[in-house]
């Protein structure tokens, strides 16, 4: 191996950086210990501090965990495949069940947090819900986790005048599902409208997710239309980038033939 002062980038980060590289090829698998500081810094020809740093910078983007006095190891991330289309397919559950279902069938523990507010309507939530920015929605606000580490967030914002007084403004689970619950109103939505971004979280965002510096998210927005081509809700759903794989199962209507 080159020593340290083989290149212009400082050791801490040039030490980082083979860390780095071993944990996302998975020769430093989740859980696994790193190497203690004492030994970086005899391997490296540096420092003790020296080495100390490289591995804070890792801490500092999420990849390692300290657990004193044991040392340092490897975070282990609860990924999960996101499949979009699944909100449309008959559940017995639906608020939770597809997420629900699927972690526990991997030996996992699923979890929510709800909290309910009245908001005022964002320039992107009032747009695709035909309101007034400023408006008063109501915000049904989640964060989904699996062994109690958070996975995802999934924020759904209606008009006020077509749920007050409903179980969606209860933060609590409705057995029967939003959805069902709109239809019952009288609300059947036919329709939705999909839309997916990728850009750098928000403040609010982090804190809800407790995301390593630099993590990109995807935030999937989820429209819902009645027959008469009202919006009934505004689901934003956001996905860290590090802890998803976005899965879309697609079945053509269209018959090709030879």
């Amino acid at each position: 191996m080159d020593g340290p002062r083989a290149s212009n980038t400082p050791a801490y980060l040039r030490i980082a950086a083979e860390l780095r590289a071993q944990i996302v090829s998975g020769d430093l698998p989740p859980d696994a210990q790193l190497p203690t500081e004492h030994e970086l810094a005899e391997r490296w020809g540096v420092a003790r501090q020296t080495a100390r740093n490289g591995l804070m910078e890792l801490v500092r983007e999420g990849l390692v965990v300290g657990r004193r006095p044991l040392g340092h190891f490897v975070r282990k991330r609860e990924q999960m495949d996101y499949r979009p289309q699944e909100e449309s397919r008959p559940a017995a559950r639906p608020e939770m069940d597809t997420f629900v279902n699927q972690v526990s069938a991997e030996g996992r523990e699923p979890s929510q947090t709800i909290d309910v507010a009245l908001v005022k309507a964002t320039p992107d939530i009032a747009s695709r819900l035909q309101v007034e920015e400023g408006a008063l929605v109501v915000a049904r606000r989640r964060v989904r986790l699996i062994n109690g580490q958070p996975v995802n967030i999934n924020d759904s914002h209606h008009p006020l005048d077509i749920v007050k007084d409903t179980p969606i403004m209860s933060p609590a689970d409705v057995p029967i599902g939003t959805n069902q619950l709109l239809a019952d109103l009288g609300y059947p939505q036919v329709r939705a409208v999909d839309e997916i971004f990728v850009r750098m979280p928000t403040p609010e965002q982090i804190h809800r997710l407790d995301l390593s510096r630099g993590t990109p998210v995807a935030l999937h927005y989820v429209t819902g239309y009645t027959a008469d081509d009202r919006p009934v809700r505004c689901t934003v759903n956001v996905l860290p980038g590090d802890l998803h794989r976005i899965v879309f199962d697609r079945t053509f209507e269209r018959k090709w033939t030879r």
